[in-house]
Protein backbone atom coordinates (compact mmCIF):
# COMPACT_ATOMS: atom_id res chain seq x y z
CA UNK A 1 0.00 0.00 0.00
CA UNK A 2 1.24 3.48 -1.66
CA UNK A 3 2.11 5.85 1.75
CA UNK A 4 -0.54 8.90 1.25
CA UNK A 5 0.50 12.22 1.95
CA UNK A 6 -2.06 15.17 1.39
CA UNK A 7 -1.15 17.50 -1.51
CA UNK A 8 -3.03 20.76 -2.58
CA UNK A 9 -6.26 20.42 -4.27
CA UNK A 10 -7.03 17.46 -2.38
CA UNK A 11 -4.30 15.42 -4.33
CA UNK A 12 -1.22 12.91 -2.81
CA UNK A 13 1.95 13.23 -3.46
CA UNK A 14 1.96 9.57 -4.06
CA UNK A 15 -0.60 9.91 -6.69
CA UNK A 16 1.38 12.54 -8.69
CA UNK A 17 4.71 10.02 -7.90
CA UNK A 18 2.79 7.15 -9.46
CA UNK A 19 0.66 8.61 -12.20
CA UNK A 20 2.69 8.23 -15.54
CA UNK A 21 3.91 4.79 -14.38
CA UNK A 22 -0.25 3.82 -13.64
CA UNK A 23 -1.12 5.89 -17.17
CA UNK A 24 1.51 3.86 -19.28
CA UNK A 25 1.36 0.65 -17.20
CA UNK A 26 -2.24 0.27 -17.80
CA UNK A 27 -3.17 2.56 -19.69
CA UNK A 28 -6.41 3.20 -18.25
CA UNK A 29 -6.19 6.90 -16.81
CA UNK A 30 -9.31 8.06 -18.04
CA UNK A 31 -10.84 5.78 -15.03
CA UNK A 32 -10.55 7.53 -12.30
CA UNK A 33 -11.58 4.90 -9.91
CA UNK A 34 -9.13 2.12 -11.21
CA UNK A 35 -6.83 4.85 -11.10
CA UNK A 36 -6.95 5.11 -7.35
CA UNK A 37 -6.57 1.40 -7.11
CA UNK A 38 -3.31 1.29 -9.07
CA UNK A 39 -1.35 3.93 -7.20
CA UNK A 40 -3.03 2.50 -3.95
CA UNK A 41 -4.41 5.31 -2.29
CA UNK A 42 -6.13 4.21 0.94
CA UNK A 43 -9.39 3.60 1.72
CA UNK A 44 -9.44 6.32 4.96
CA UNK A 45 -8.39 9.12 2.40
CA UNK A 46 -10.76 9.13 0.01
CA UNK A 47 -13.69 8.58 2.56
CA UNK A 48 -11.91 11.57 4.26
CA UNK A 49 -12.14 13.28 0.95
CA UNK A 50 -15.64 12.25 -0.30
CA UNK A 51 -16.66 13.73 3.09
CA UNK A 52 -15.03 17.21 2.33
CA UNK A 53 -16.34 17.35 -1.26
CA UNK A 54 -20.20 16.37 0.17
CA UNK A 55 -19.84 18.98 2.73
CA UNK A 56 -19.10 21.10 -0.14
CA UNK A 57 -21.86 20.38 -2.53
CA UNK A 58 -24.51 20.87 0.41
CA UNK A 59 -23.58 24.47 0.55
CA UNK A 60 -26.37 26.78 -0.44
CA UNK A 61 -26.69 27.35 -4.46
CA UNK A 62 -26.56 30.86 -3.33
CA UNK A 63 -22.89 30.33 -2.32
CA UNK A 64 -22.21 28.02 -5.43
CA UNK A 65 -23.35 30.90 -7.49
CA UNK A 66 -20.99 33.79 -5.89
CA UNK A 67 -18.05 31.25 -7.48
CA UNK A 68 -19.08 30.65 -10.81
CA UNK A 69 -18.32 32.76 -13.75
CA UNK A 70 -21.11 35.32 -15.75
CA UNK A 71 -21.84 32.08 -18.49
CA UNK A 72 -19.34 33.04 -20.63
CA UNK A 73 -18.44 30.59 -23.52
CA UNK A 74 -15.52 28.88 -24.07
CA UNK A 75 -14.59 27.12 -26.84
CA UNK A 76 -12.66 23.71 -27.33
CA UNK A 77 -11.51 22.45 -30.40
CA UNK A 78 -10.91 18.96 -30.46
CA UNK A 79 -12.31 16.24 -28.30
CA UNK A 80 -9.04 14.12 -27.35
CA UNK A 81 -8.23 13.39 -24.18
CA UNK A 82 -6.29 17.02 -23.98
CA UNK A 83 -9.61 18.73 -25.13
CA UNK A 84 -12.13 16.64 -22.97
CA UNK A 85 -9.76 17.54 -19.94
CA UNK A 86 -9.91 21.61 -20.50
CA UNK A 87 -13.35 21.18 -21.25
CA UNK A 88 -13.91 19.93 -17.83
CA UNK A 89 -11.77 22.28 -15.98
CA UNK A 90 -13.24 24.77 -17.72
CA UNK A 91 -16.78 23.48 -16.60
CA UNK A 92 -15.14 23.12 -13.08
CA UNK A 93 -16.32 26.93 -12.40
CA UNK A 94 -19.53 27.07 -14.65
CA UNK A 95 -17.69 28.58 -18.10
CA UNK A 96 -20.90 27.48 -20.76
CA UNK A 97 -18.38 25.10 -22.83
CA UNK A 98 -18.80 24.24 -26.19
CA UNK A 99 -16.62 21.06 -27.58
CA UNK A 100 -16.18 20.70 -31.32
CA UNK A 101 -15.11 17.79 -33.29
CA UNK A 102 -15.90 16.82 -37.16
CA UNK A 103 -17.68 13.62 -36.37
CA UNK A 104 -20.98 13.32 -34.33
CA UNK A 105 -19.87 9.88 -32.46
CA UNK A 106 -16.33 11.37 -31.83
CA UNK A 107 -18.36 14.14 -30.06
CA UNK A 108 -21.05 12.06 -28.28
CA UNK A 109 -18.08 9.26 -27.31
CA UNK A 110 -16.61 12.23 -25.72
CA UNK A 111 -19.21 13.66 -24.08
CA UNK A 112 -20.42 10.48 -22.68
CA UNK A 113 -16.60 9.76 -21.16
CA UNK A 114 -16.46 13.25 -19.64
CA UNK A 115 -19.85 12.50 -17.71
CA UNK A 116 -18.40 9.05 -16.40
CA UNK A 117 -15.26 11.06 -15.56
CA UNK A 118 -16.91 13.75 -13.96
CA UNK A 119 -19.08 11.13 -11.90
CA UNK A 120 -16.23 9.07 -10.70
CA UNK A 121 -14.04 12.12 -9.89
CA UNK A 122 -16.98 13.29 -7.55
CA UNK A 123 -17.37 9.83 -6.20
CA UNK A 124 -13.36 9.45 -5.03
CA UNK A 125 -13.70 13.36 -3.92
CA UNK A 126 -11.52 14.40 -6.69
CA UNK A 127 -14.13 16.58 -8.29
CA UNK A 128 -12.53 20.60 -8.63
CA UNK A 129 -14.98 23.44 -8.13
CA UNK A 130 -17.86 24.23 -6.10
CA UNK A 131 -20.22 22.69 -8.39
CA UNK A 132 -21.55 19.57 -8.31
CA UNK A 133 -20.90 17.47 -11.19
CA UNK A 134 -24.33 16.90 -12.50
CA UNK A 135 -24.20 20.85 -12.44
CA UNK A 136 -20.56 20.83 -14.50
CA UNK A 137 -22.08 18.56 -16.71
CA UNK A 138 -24.63 20.29 -18.11
CA UNK A 139 -21.94 23.18 -18.54
CA UNK A 140 -20.87 21.28 -21.33
CA UNK A 141 -22.39 20.58 -24.85
CA UNK A 142 -20.81 19.47 -28.07
CA UNK A 143 -21.26 20.18 -31.49
CA UNK A 144 -19.62 19.44 -35.46
CA UNK A 145 -19.87 23.44 -36.49
CA UNK A 146 -16.43 25.01 -35.82
CA UNK A 147 -18.68 28.35 -35.94
CA UNK A 148 -21.14 27.32 -33.73
CA UNK A 149 -17.70 25.97 -31.38
CA UNK A 150 -15.96 29.18 -31.38
CA UNK A 151 -18.22 32.65 -32.57
CA UNK A 152 -19.03 34.50 -29.43
CA UNK A 153 -16.13 32.86 -27.46
CA UNK A 154 -13.93 34.72 -24.71
CA UNK A 155 -11.21 32.24 -25.27
CA UNK A 156 -10.76 29.03 -27.32
CA UNK A 157 -8.37 26.41 -27.09
CA UNK A 158 -7.05 24.62 -29.78
CA UNK A 159 -6.60 20.64 -29.46
CA UNK A 160 -6.11 19.34 -32.18
CA UNK A 161 -3.25 16.53 -33.70
CA UNK A 162 0.05 17.76 -33.16
CA UNK A 163 0.75 18.53 -36.62
CA UNK A 164 1.85 21.79 -37.92
CA UNK A 165 -0.01 21.80 -41.37
CA UNK A 166 -3.32 20.30 -39.54
CA UNK A 167 -3.02 22.92 -36.81
CA UNK A 168 -2.13 25.73 -39.08
CA UNK A 169 -5.45 24.76 -41.26
CA UNK A 170 -7.58 24.77 -38.11
CA UNK A 171 -5.99 27.60 -36.96
CA UNK A 172 -7.00 29.46 -39.69
CA UNK A 173 -10.06 28.31 -40.01
CA UNK A 174 -10.73 29.25 -36.19
CA UNK A 175 -9.33 33.03 -37.33
CA UNK A 176 -11.81 33.65 -39.52
CA UNK A 177 -14.73 32.86 -37.31
CA UNK A 178 -13.70 34.81 -34.10
CA UNK A 179 -13.27 38.80 -33.58
CA UNK A 180 -10.78 40.50 -31.91
CA UNK A 181 -11.30 39.83 -28.47
CA UNK A 182 -11.63 36.62 -28.50
CA UNK A 183 -8.32 34.57 -27.11
CA UNK A 184 -7.12 31.75 -29.37
CA UNK A 185 -4.65 29.59 -27.68
CA UNK A 186 -3.09 26.50 -29.22
CA UNK A 187 -2.04 23.88 -26.37
CA UNK A 188 0.60 22.47 -29.08
CA UNK A 189 3.82 20.36 -26.78
CA UNK A 190 6.43 21.64 -28.95
CA UNK A 191 5.35 24.09 -32.21
CA UNK A 192 6.70 27.31 -31.95
CA UNK A 193 3.54 30.17 -31.89
CA UNK A 194 5.15 31.82 -34.58
CA UNK A 195 4.97 28.66 -36.76
CA UNK A 196 1.17 28.39 -36.04
CA UNK A 197 0.06 32.07 -36.21
CA UNK A 198 2.23 33.95 -38.61
CA UNK A 199 -0.37 34.34 -41.19
CA UNK A 200 -3.45 34.72 -39.11
CA UNK A 201 -5.69 38.15 -39.33
CA UNK A 202 -6.01 38.00 -35.49
CA UNK A 203 -2.17 36.50 -34.94
CA UNK A 204 -1.89 39.16 -32.01
CA UNK A 205 -4.51 37.24 -30.15
CA UNK A 206 -2.91 33.71 -30.71
CA UNK A 207 -0.68 32.08 -27.86
CA UNK A 208 0.38 28.55 -26.65
CA UNK A 209 -0.94 27.28 -23.76
CA UNK A 210 0.58 23.67 -23.28
CA UNK A 211 -1.07 21.32 -20.40
CA UNK A 212 0.57 18.64 -19.02
CA UNK A 213 -0.47 15.31 -19.21
CA UNK A 214 -3.03 14.54 -17.81
CA UNK A 215 -4.21 18.25 -17.52
CA UNK A 216 -6.80 17.97 -14.65
CA UNK A 217 -4.81 15.98 -12.60
CA UNK A 218 -1.19 18.11 -12.88
CA UNK A 219 -1.77 21.96 -12.84
CA UNK A 220 1.26 23.31 -14.74
CA UNK A 221 0.43 24.90 -18.00
CA UNK A 222 3.69 26.62 -20.16
CA UNK A 223 2.61 29.65 -21.92
CA UNK A 224 4.43 30.86 -24.96
CA UNK A 225 3.47 34.13 -26.77
CA UNK A 226 4.66 34.32 -30.53
CA UNK A 227 6.58 37.85 -30.98
CA UNK A 228 3.34 39.35 -31.73
CA UNK A 229 1.30 38.42 -29.42
CA UNK A 230 -0.12 41.28 -27.37
CA UNK A 231 0.55 41.42 -24.04
CA UNK A 232 -3.18 41.79 -22.72
CA UNK A 233 -3.94 38.58 -24.53
CA UNK A 234 -0.82 36.99 -22.22
CA UNK A 235 -2.31 38.68 -19.15
CA UNK A 236 -5.65 37.67 -19.84
CA UNK A 237 -4.58 33.71 -20.63
CA UNK A 238 -2.67 33.65 -17.06
CA UNK A 239 -5.88 34.93 -15.03
CA UNK A 240 -8.22 32.55 -17.21
CA UNK A 241 -6.01 29.47 -16.06
CA UNK A 242 -5.12 30.78 -13.09
CA UNK A 243 -9.38 31.05 -12.54
CA UNK A 244 -9.92 27.05 -13.38
CA UNK A 245 -7.05 26.28 -11.28
CA UNK A 246 -4.03 25.99 -13.05
CA UNK A 247 -0.54 26.87 -12.29
CA UNK A 248 0.38 29.30 -15.71
CA UNK A 249 4.17 29.76 -15.93
CA UNK A 250 5.00 32.51 -18.50
CA UNK A 251 7.78 32.35 -20.96
CA UNK A 252 9.01 36.18 -22.02
CA UNK A 253 9.71 34.73 -25.43
CA UNK A 254 9.06 31.54 -28.05
CA UNK A 255 12.64 29.16 -27.32
CA UNK A 256 12.89 25.77 -29.37
CA UNK A 257 11.65 22.91 -27.00
CA UNK A 258 9.97 26.12 -24.79
CA UNK A 259 11.03 25.32 -21.09
CA UNK A 260 9.71 22.08 -19.96
CA UNK A 261 10.89 20.06 -23.08
CA UNK A 262 14.40 21.43 -22.33
CA UNK A 263 14.37 20.47 -18.79
CA UNK A 264 12.88 17.13 -19.53
CA UNK A 265 15.33 16.41 -21.94
CA UNK A 266 18.79 17.77 -20.19
CA UNK A 267 17.36 15.02 -17.58
CA UNK A 268 16.36 12.36 -19.79
CA UNK A 269 19.69 12.78 -21.79
CA UNK A 270 21.49 12.17 -18.55
CA UNK A 271 19.92 9.51 -17.23
CA UNK A 272 19.79 7.44 -20.71
CA UNK A 273 23.75 8.33 -20.49
CA UNK A 274 24.36 7.08 -17.38
CA UNK A 275 22.36 3.71 -18.56
CA UNK A 276 24.49 3.78 -21.56
CA UNK A 277 27.55 3.75 -19.03
CA UNK A 278 27.19 0.88 -16.87
CA UNK A 279 26.76 3.66 -13.89
CA UNK A 280 23.57 2.53 -12.72
CA UNK A 281 20.67 -0.08 -14.19
CA UNK A 282 17.16 1.68 -15.76
CA UNK A 283 15.09 0.14 -12.51
CA UNK A 284 17.81 2.21 -10.39
CA UNK A 285 17.43 5.25 -12.26
CA UNK A 286 13.57 5.11 -12.26
CA UNK A 287 13.95 5.16 -8.17
CA UNK A 288 15.70 7.44 -8.15
CA UNK A 289 13.72 9.71 -10.08
CA UNK A 290 10.32 8.66 -8.63
CA UNK A 291 11.63 8.25 -4.84
CA UNK A 292 14.32 10.79 -4.25
CA UNK A 293 14.63 13.91 -7.05
CA UNK A 294 10.81 13.45 -7.54
CA UNK A 295 9.69 14.04 -4.20
CA UNK A 296 12.25 16.99 -3.83
CA UNK A 297 10.69 18.69 -6.58
CA UNK A 298 7.56 18.23 -6.12
CA UNK A 299 7.74 20.99 -3.05
CA UNK A 300 11.07 22.66 -3.93
CA UNK A 301 12.15 23.57 -7.89
CA UNK A 302 15.65 22.81 -8.81
CA UNK A 303 17.08 26.87 -8.01
CA UNK A 304 14.99 27.24 -4.70
CA UNK A 305 16.73 23.57 -3.83
CA UNK A 306 20.40 24.27 -4.77
CA UNK A 307 20.25 27.64 -2.64
CA UNK A 308 18.78 25.72 0.70
CA UNK A 309 20.79 22.13 0.30
CA UNK A 310 23.99 23.83 0.32
CA UNK A 311 24.38 24.79 4.45
CA UNK A 312 28.02 24.03 5.54
CA UNK A 313 29.86 22.91 2.37
CA UNK A 314 32.27 24.75 -0.34
CA UNK A 315 29.06 25.12 -2.83
CA UNK A 316 27.26 27.82 -3.88
CA UNK A 317 30.00 30.51 -3.59
CA UNK A 318 28.99 33.21 -1.67
CA UNK A 319 28.56 35.16 -5.91
CA UNK A 320 26.60 31.71 -7.06
CA UNK A 321 24.35 32.61 -4.33
CA UNK A 322 23.53 36.02 -4.15
CA UNK A 323 22.82 34.72 -8.20
CA UNK A 324 20.47 31.83 -6.95
CA UNK A 325 19.03 33.73 -4.12
CA UNK A 326 17.82 36.69 -7.04
CA UNK A 327 16.64 34.29 -9.12
CA UNK A 328 14.46 32.62 -5.96
CA UNK A 329 12.98 36.12 -5.32
CA UNK A 330 15.15 35.92 -1.80
CA UNK A 331 17.02 39.40 -0.87
CA UNK A 332 20.80 39.06 -1.59
CA UNK A 333 22.01 40.47 1.46
CA UNK A 334 20.08 37.98 3.25
CA UNK A 335 21.68 34.41 2.65
CA UNK A 336 19.35 31.44 2.32
CA UNK A 337 22.05 28.95 3.78
CA UNK A 338 22.37 30.70 6.83
CA UNK A 339 18.52 29.77 7.40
Amino acid sequence: MTVVTKYEDGLCLSLLGNLFHAWHRVGRLDDTTYFLQVVGCDSTWRCKQHQQQQHSQHQSSQHRESNMTSNEKIGIVGSGFIGRSWAMLFASVGYDVCMYDVQEKQVSDALQEIHRQLTNLETTGLLKGKLTAAEQKKCIRGVTSLKECVQGAKHVQESVFEDLEVKKKVLTEIDQLVGPETVVASSSSCIPPSKLSADLAHKANVILAHPYNPPYYVPAVEVVPAPWTSQDVVARTRAILTEIGQVPVVLTREHPGFASCRIQYAILNECVNLVKSGVISVQDVEALMKHGLGYRYAWMGPLETAVLNANGSDWPTPQKEQDLGFLCGWDASESPCQI
